[in-house]
């Protein structure tokens, strides 16, 4: 028996398999505090090894000559990595081995340096082979960080910076994300039973009833029913409602706010991670309640995988029951206190898809999954507001209508790699007597879980995350800074009817003065709008609804398409994609143009304050241009300049430079993992379309040509004379008209 364990290499290979399942171990989480975990893992590990090295000493005689010592020993520390990766460590397979191999090489080294020092055969080799394999670990470890950072900073730097601008705080206006005059009172109110947090257990402030959700979760079962009531303590017939409060000393009435999280492990609570909100807004004067929904997020036992995203919208509703009791008479520090005609949801990740869920269910009497269970809320909701979002865990997609929309969304996020947010923007629609708007903001270098304080700046656990590329991100707390400037701003414009922060939902540089420095793409559009081309309504390019008719002319590439994202799924959004190229000699008729012909039926241009677009870089490749690697990197990265044509009916005509009033939009791409290959795999293409919006005032047309005649506007054209080459995705061509 002794013969079998105590040998250089087998001890070796020992060592790299105990090492990992100790690590898979510390972070599998179960419940349990890590060095525990941790010591199941080796203790598994142990078992493992012991149980193989017997087994395959008996097989491995019969294969031939080679000592059987060695087959018994890589087979036995081949099989244990295998299982172990297949369960517990998930890295893709090429870089498992690679590692094993490393650290067989680096354990071997060191226990063959230790052998030959007790066996005194050769002190000084053994003592070289020791410090060279630590010098080999450290130099592994240092080498892998250095994979990090982020390889397209350069082109960002080569592009041309946003435009000057007078920003709000110029203007005056306070920053939005500094406290208000409130003082802010904290409580929780919940089962007052919870059996892991004290704060939903003596610590309540009201205890509330439970809820049964057995109809919208028939999912709760086997497994996952199993050990989630057996760590809860209750299943899907009581689910609690717990919230944390934020709420403004005073008077009152004040606007409601819930905040819900997203997915993460149940284990590791998400609830707390939206207290820089909830002081925030409530210092401001509203009050806030951040909605624990832990016990439906993932855990080891399984994860319901999208299967529990209406229970998710509909908890939020139950907790607006609980409020709209307690403000009418059902609690004497609550009564009259909450304005249940303000109300605003925020969620993030899946609770950013949950938000919108909840507004939907809002105004239905059934649940559609299922008619038993009955409806009856009908609350004031406002607005909501989606970070991060998912938009595909629910089977069915909801399609919301006259409510006030934002979503924010990174462009490091590992989780949610793509601006699912802008699906529900794309979806949602305002009728004719309805005033409010809709907004989306995209931030590079911003990563998904940093949203939330306790997530960490990892959006994926370890050891998985120890392969992501995380050096380029923000900091939490700049990341947060956005997050607390646009909500703070929506709850200002939908809740308390200030307009003056609405101006960045349109343009971020105008909130440069309390942003990060980076870049960003704000997506907007109000009731005011009117869109001339959206190009959903049919596949004729030569038209569009209302009558209009299209000419483009000397473009290389033509054609409507819908937008893909990152990882090739569907941004539910058809956009114009053009594509020139013309020499130097170029004369004026052989120019791209593309002409937008407007029927008399269409009026009331003379009220247009401001021509939007909006806008974003192609791909230059569909142009097939052949150049030398030095040519190539000359070609221009950023967004392609044109000039805007106005003509009215009796011919005359103004001209207005789009990149006389706008940052031309960049292309913003990311790195998510230390390898290009992973990035690929997992996440898709290093970048994705994103539009931004643009603006024109009309004033600029009229400083050109006072004598044009929006009343009789005839054509707008795209004249394409500023580069000779280039690919431009353009969507949602109009005017906002001023009332």
């Amino acid at each position: 028996m002794k013969k079998l364990f105590f040998q250089p290499l087998f001890l070796s290979v020992a060592l790299v398999v105990l090492l990992l399942f100790g690590i898979s171990g510390y972070y599998f989480e179960i419940g349990f505090p890590g060095w525990a975990t941790m010591l199941l893992g080796l203790l598994i590990g142990i078992l493992l090894l012991f149980l193989l090295r017997i087994l395959f000493s008996k097989l491995v005689p019969l294969l031939g000559k080679i000592p059987t010592s060695v087959y018994a020993t890589l087979l036995t520390g081949f099989t244990a990595l295998y299982l172990m990766r297949m369960y517990a460590f998930g890295w893709p397979a090429p870089l498992f081995y690679v590692l094993v191999i490393f650290a067989l090489i680096c354990c071997g080294l060191f226990i063959w340096g230790i052998w030959k020092i007790l066996a005194k055969t050769n002190i000084k080799g053994g003592a070289i082979m020791i410090v060279g394999a630590l010098v080999l670990a450290v130099a592994g470890v240092y080498g892998f960080s250095f994979l990090e950072g982020d390889p397209f900073s350069k082109e960002v730097d080569g592009q041309k910076s946003e435009m000057a601008v007078t920003t709000l705080k110029e203007k005056g206006l306070d920053d939005p994300s500094s406290p208000g005059a409130f003082e802010v009172e904290t409580f929780t109110y919940g089962s007052g039973t919870d059996q892991r947090r004290p704060e939903y257990a003596e610590g309540v402030k009201i205890k509330t009833p439970s809820v049964d959700a057995s109809l919208l979760l028939p999912d709760w079962k086997d497994k996952k029913k199993k050990w989630r009531e057996k760590f809860w303590g209750f299943g899907v017939k009581e689910f609690p409602l717990n919230g944390r409060v934020y709420m403004p000393k005073g008077e009152g009435p004040f606007p409601l706010v819930l905040v819900v999280h997203g997915n993460h492990s149940m284990i590791d609570f998400s609830d707390a991670g939206y207290a820089y909100l909830g002081e925030l807004l409530a210092s401001r004067g509203t009050i806030v309640v951040s909605v624990d929904e832990n016990f439906i997020n993932a855990h080891w036992s399984g994860d319901f995988r999208g299967k529990e995203m209406p229970v998710r919208g509909w908890l939020l509703l139950k907790h607006l029951e609980l409020w709209n009791g307690w403000n009418a008479s059902g609690n004497a520090d609550l009564k009259g206190k909450v304005d249940m005609d303000n109300i605003v949801l925020i969620g993030h990740s899946r609770g950013g898809e949950a938000v919108s869920i909840a507004a939907a269910f809002n105004k239905l009497s059934r649940f559609p999954d299922n008619a038993n269970e009955k409806f009856d809320f009908g609350f004031e909701i406002k607005g909501v507001v989606t970070i991060a979002p998912t938009d595909y865990r629910y089977e069915r997609e909801m399609e919301l209508e006259d409510i006030n929309y934002l979503s924010l969304q990174g462009a490091w996020d590992s989780d949610e790699t793509s601006f699912w947010g802008m699906r529900p923007y794309q979806r949602l629609k305002f009728s004719k007597d309805f005033n409010g708007f809709k907004a989306g903001l995209y931030m590079n270098h911003a990563n998904h879980g940093q949203f939330n304080s306790t997530w960490g700046r990892s959006d994926f656990g370890a050891p998985t995350e120890w392969l992501l590329n995380l050096k380029p991100l923000v900091s939490g707390e700049e990341q947060r800074q956005v997050a607390k400037v646009y909500v703070s701003a929506f709850v200002e414009a939908v809740l308390k009817d200030n307009q003056s922060y609405v101006p960045i939902f349109k343009n971020a540089t105008l909130a440069g003065d309390w942003l990060p420095k980076e870049d960003y793409f704000s997506q907007y559009e109000d009731t005011s709008k009117r869109i001339l081309l959206d190009f959903e309504e049919d596949m004729d390019v030569a038209s569009s609804k209302g009558g209009i008719q299209i000419k483009a002319q000397n473009f290389k590439i033509w054609r409507e398409e819908q937008l893909k994202a990152r990882d090739g799924g569907s941004q539910q959004n058809n956009a114009l994609v053009l594509g020139w190229r013309y020499g130097k000699g170029a004369n004026a008729d052989s120019l791209p143009r593309y002409t937008i012909m407007l029927p008399d039926t269409l009026k009331h241009f003379e009220r247009a304050d401001t021509l939007a677009i909006s806008m974003a870089l192609g791909n230059l490749s569909e142009l097939k241009i052949k150049t030398d690697k030095k040519e190539k990197e000359k070609l221009p990265n950023q967004g392609f300049n044109f000039t805007v044509v106005l003509t009215d009916s009796l011919g005359r005509m103004a001209f207005a430079d789009i990149a006389a009033t706008n940052a031309l939009p960049k292309t913003i791409k990311s790195k998510f993992t230390k390898f290009k290959f992973m990035d690929k795999k997992m996440m898709g293409q290093e970048s994705e379309i994103q539009l931004k919006s643009c603006y024109v005032p009309i004033s600029l047309f009229k400083q050109q040509n006072d004598s044009i005649q929006l009343n009789k506007l005839k054509y707008i054209q795209l004249l394409f004379d500023k580069d000779s080459l280039g690919v431009m995705v353009l969507d949602d061509l109009g005017f906002y008209i001023r009332p």
